[in-house]
């Protein structure tokens, strides 16, 4: 029954040595020295220039192992997160019919990541692949973090804009303790505009801090699985609940 549910909604369903082998393609062996240079010089450049993906990206994975395997402890905690990290599904437009997922009833989590997506003019295939990770299933952490960033925006109706970048990071620091993450909470709330800045501390912030605490482990969730969901029903079982501004 999942795996139809999968296949209604796929253009392709990659198997379980996809990932490794792309990830063993993509690999780049790095010394502790090289490492330190890495984190040091991403750090600085995405401080300076916070649309940099590929700095964020870098400095994600030279600085996140403790975190990638925490997260990965959290995730096999479940039999959700177990089938994850056995499949390792893949989201992108090879993978994903986002013309099914828009013609799903409005309120299904499907379709409210496909608007999500169009509204913003994203596409699922701008990840970067990991490339300084030589564990494949700490690197599969790290791209499942990354292809389902948008989901999480999504499902917690939260825009791509500062504010909402801002506050996505608290809540994914707090849930996956990234330090790029938890750093990007940071410094991200300086770059906030003054009426922002009162928005993200009265409501954002607390709020952001309610749900990482509270809700369920968001990167051991097979969304993949739950298209056809409705959203409300969603929330309830993963214990989250959506910000009011009074």
């Amino acid at each position: 029954m999942r795996i139809t549910l999968i296949r209604k909604f796929c253009t392709n369903i990659p198997k379980h040595g996809t990932f490794v082998e792309e990830m063993q393609n993509n690999f780049i062996p790095t010394n502790l020295f090289q490492k330190t240079l890495l984190s040091c010089g991403s750090a600085a450049v995405a401080l300076l220039n916070p649309h940099r993906g590929d700095m964020i990206a870098c400095l994600g994975e030279v600085t996140g192992n403790d975190a990638l395997k925490y997260m990965r402890s959290k995730i096999i905690e479940t039999q959700e997160g177990k089938e994850i990290l056995q499949n390792m599904p893949r989201i992108n437009s090879k993978t994903v019919s986002f013309q099914k997922l828009s013609e799903l009833p409005e309120n299904t989590l499907g379709r409210v990541y496909a608007d999500f997506m169009r509204d913003n003019n994203i596409t699922a295939d701008s990840r970067l692949p990991v490339q300084f990770i030589d564990d494949p299933e700490l690197a599969y952490v790290m791209q499942r973090y990354r292809e389902v960033h948008d989901l999480v925006h999504a499902t917690l109706f939260m825009k791509t804009t500062m504010l909402g970048e801002v506050t996505i990071k608290w809540v994914e620091g707090i849930q996956t303790r990234l330090p790029m993450c938890i750093s990007g909470g940071i410094w991200g709330a300086g770059r906030l505009k003054p009426r922002h800045r009162h928005l993200y501390l009265q409501y954002y912030l607390p709020w952001a801090i309610r749900t990482g605490n509270n809700a369920k482990f968001l990167q051991g969730i097979y969304y993949e699985k739950r298209w056809e969901q409705d959203i409300d029903e969603f929330h309830k079982e993963m214990n989250i609940v959506r910000l009011i501004k009074k």
